[in-house]
């Protein structure tokens, strides 16, 4: 079973509008809801592929319910922390022919809540997938994620990180089979400006010096990179189309390639697979249909 986690689910409330005038009433021309959050993404793209995962996380207040409800309708499984206090967050998303987002704080976890999404974790299995994406809430200890891998170190689960900074760089002595940062987050990572495919090698390498096994590099309009634990290199371009959406290209990607490499452990497929479900996301205005990513696959 694949497992994801999202500390901070989210309602994405998108509006359409020809103009965003400040200091005015501003009416929309449509409107849209999705349920989010990096974790949830992933779920929601497996499940459109047709693989099974659970959602875990934390959810708090009517917001929370709404996104627990919509999931399940959805037909994806969740076992969500529902927490005393506060609401989960709601992100305004504008497109106005610019994008503009009003991002949502969040509730506050709870040390004895935390303790709750340890326990449900403890139940995964040998042979299982974690997904750990996305940040984590101020209010949390900034070493929940390694603490999380530290905790299941004993049982063979492949986990996958789809984070930024330190609370990436910090899980890599815990060998995670995937970490998927993108070619800006890499080189914020070692301070440094990565100017051609080479310097992005170089610098993905350097993240399998410090533990990841399998680093996939994403970069946008101009494609993504994969360097293997068995020292294969691949570079892959992107589908042709016009982009509509930048949220969820990146929790795509790394649904697709899971997808793909737990049923064929093929790398090269596995990236092609990803790559595709990435790009379906950017020319839709939701997430990954199976139908749009297969008509794309033919065209990478």
């Amino acid at each position: 079973m694949i497992y994801t986690v999202t500390f901070n689910p989210a309602i994405d409330y998108v509006v359409h509008m020809e103009e965003l005038k400040l200091n005015m009433v501003n009416r929309c021309n449509s409107e849209a809801v999705y349920f989010g959050g990096k974790g949830i993404n992933v779920s929601t793209v497996l499940k459109n592929l047709g693989i099974e995962s659970v959602a875990l996380g934390f959810i708090a207040g009517f917001t929370g319910k709404a996104i627990e409800d919509g999931l399940q309708r959805a037909g994806i499984r969740t076992d969500f922390i529902t927490l005393h206090n506060g609401i989960s967050r709601i992100n305004v998303k504008i497109k106005s022919g610019k994008e503009t987002e009003i991002n949502g704080r969040g509730p506050e976890v709870e040390e004895e809540e935390l303790k709750l999404l340890f326990e449900k974790l403890n139940y995964i299995q040998d042979g299982d997938v974690l997904v750990l994406a996305g940040n984590i809430p101020s209010t949390l200890p900034s070493d929940v994620y390694e603490s999380i891998i530290a905790s299941l170190q004993e049982k063979k689960i492949e986990v996958v990180v789809d984070a930024t900074g330190n609370l990436l760089k910090n899980v890599l002595k815990y060998h995670p089979f995937l970490i998927k940062p993108n070619k800006q987050e890499l080189g914020e990572i070692f301070h440094t400006a990565l100017n051609t495919i080479e310097d992005i090698i170089t610098y993905a390498k350097k993240l399998q010096e410090l533990g990841a096994r399998n680093v996939l590099i994403s970069m946008a309009g101009d494609g993504a990179v994969l360097i293997t634990e068995t020292g294969q290199e691949f570079t892959i371009g992107v589908a042709k189309g016009t982009v509509k959406n930048s949220v969820g290209a990146g929790d795509s990607m790394v649904a697709g390639f899971l997808a793909s490499y737990l049923k064929e452990k093929d790398y090269e497929k596995a990236l092609k697979m990803g790559t595709a479900a990435g790009s379906a996301t950017a020319f839709s205005e939701g997430l990954a249909t199976l139908e749009a990513v297969e008509q794309l696959l033919k065209t990478i």
